[in-house]
C-alpha cells in the first residue's frame, strides 16, 4: 500500500509533558505568548495553529478523545450524547465506506485518512474497520502525543478543578484496538503531500473553520479519494478570523446583502465530483474545568466520489 508516513520519534507521556512545560516555562512568565500558553482550545480568541501547540491544549484534547466519560462529564444532568465523539465518527466513515463491504478479495485493503486527527482519537478508533489508518495533524504537540498513545496505549494528562487546582488522569487507547493499524504525521490539510495515495475514506473532523486556506483542502480531496470512496466533513462553522481570514470563509457573511452559508458553498465546491449521501448532526463536549464545558453541534455531511469503484 502507497501510504506516505513520517515517523515521529515517539516521546513517552512524561517526556512529553516535560517538554511542553518547558516551552510554557520559557516563553515569560507575562505577555501576550503567557496568556496563549494559559487559553483553553474552547476560547474564541483566535490565536492561530499556536493555539495548538501548548501543554494545556494537548491536556484538553488527550481528555476530549480518550477521557473517561466520568471524567469528562461527571454530572448525571449533563450532556450525555455528546460523548464518545471520536467513536462516533469512526461509526459514520464505516457505515458509508463501501470498501469495508467488498469481499471479494480483488481491491488492496481499505485505507483510511484522519485529516486534522488531533491526539489522535479518531484515527485509533477507525482502526476498528480499517486495516490501514493515516491520522495527520499541523500542531508537532499533537502528533507527538498520537505517537505516545500509539507507542504505550496510555498517557497521563491534567483537568483543571479550579483555578489552579488540577487533578492528574488517565487517557486510554480501548484495548480491543490494533494500534498497530495506525501511523501518524505532521503536515498542513492546506498543502498535503502531492504523492498521498488516494483514500477509501478521509475524514476531516471540526477541521475546515480552522484552516487558513480551506478551499484548497477541498479542492485537494478530488484526487485525495478513489471514485467511489467518502469525505466525511464534519464542522461546527465556527469561522474566526483568528483561524481564517474572511475573505477565505465559506459562510457565515453576507453577500449582496444575503446570508451566505458554509452548506450552501460545500455543495458548489463539492457536486461536481462528489454525492452527497448523509448529512446529520453530531454533537461534542470539551471539557474546560469541572463545572465548565464548551458544547458545540458539529454538522456532518457524507460526500461519495463520484465515478466506478476501482
Amino acid at each position: 500500500m502507497a501510504l506516505v508516513v513520517a515517523s515521529v520519534a515517539g516521546a513517552g507521556a512524561t517526556l512529553l509533558i516535560q517538554k511542553l512545560v518547558s516551552q510554557r516555562k520559557g516563553s515569560g512568565g507575562s505577555g501576550k505568548g503567557d496568556d496563549l500558553q494559559e487559553r483553553s482550545t474552547t476560547s474564541s480568541a483566535g490565536g492561530g495553529a499556536a493555539a495548538y501547540e501548548t501543554k494545556k491544549a494537548v491536556d484538553e484534547y488527550l481528555q476530549f478523545h480518550f477521557g473517561a466519560p466520568e471524567d469528562l462529564m461527571p454530572y448525571a444532568k449533563g450532556p450525555h450524547e455528546a460523548l464518545s465523539f471520536t467513536h462516533r465518527l469512526a461509526q459514520l466513515c464505516e457505515k458509508h465506506c463501501e470498501a469495508l463491504r467488498d469481499f471479494t478479495g480483488e481491491r488492496a485493503e481499505p485505507t483510511a485518512l484522519d485529516v486534522g486527527c488531533a491526539v489522535g482519537g479518531a484515527s485509533f478508533e477507525l482502526a476498528r474497520a480499517f486495516p490501514h489508518v493515516l491520522g495527520l495533524d499541523y500542531s508537532h504537540h499533537f502528533v507527538d502525543a498520537a505517537e505516545a498513545m500509539k507507542a504505550k496505549g496510555f498517557c497521563e494528562y491534567e483537568a483543571v478543578q479550579e483555578g489552579d487546582v488540577k487533578a492528574r488522569c488517565m487517557a486510554a487507547v480501548p484495548s480491543d484496538i490494533d494500534r498497530s493499524r495506525v501511523r501518524f504525521m505532521q503536515g498542513d490539510a492546506c498543502d498535503l503531500p502531492s504523492n498521498l495515495a488516494p483514500m477509501d475514506c478521509v475524514l476531516a473532523a471540526n477541521l475546515l473553520c480552522r484552516l487558513p486556506e480551506p478551499t484548497a483542502f477541498l479542492k485537494r480531496c478530488r484526487s485525495l479519494i478513489k471514485p467511489g470512496g467518502v469525505l466525511v466533513l464534519v464542522s461546527p462553522y465556527s469561522w474566526l478570523p483568528g483561524w481564517t481570514q474572511k475573505d477565505k470563509w465559506l459562510g457565515g457573511y453576507y453577500k449582496d446583502g444575503k446570508p451566505v452559508r458554509t452548506h450552501d458553498t460545500l455543495l458548489a465546491l463539492l457536486s461536481p465530483d462528489f454525492d452527497l449521501v448523509a448529512s446529520e448532526d453530531v454533537p461534542f463536549l470539551i471539557r474546560e474545568h469541572a463545572r465548565k464545558f464548551q458544547w458545540g453541534c458539529s454538522q456532518a455531511l457524507v460526500w461519495r466520489r463520484k465515478g466506478k469503484s476501482l
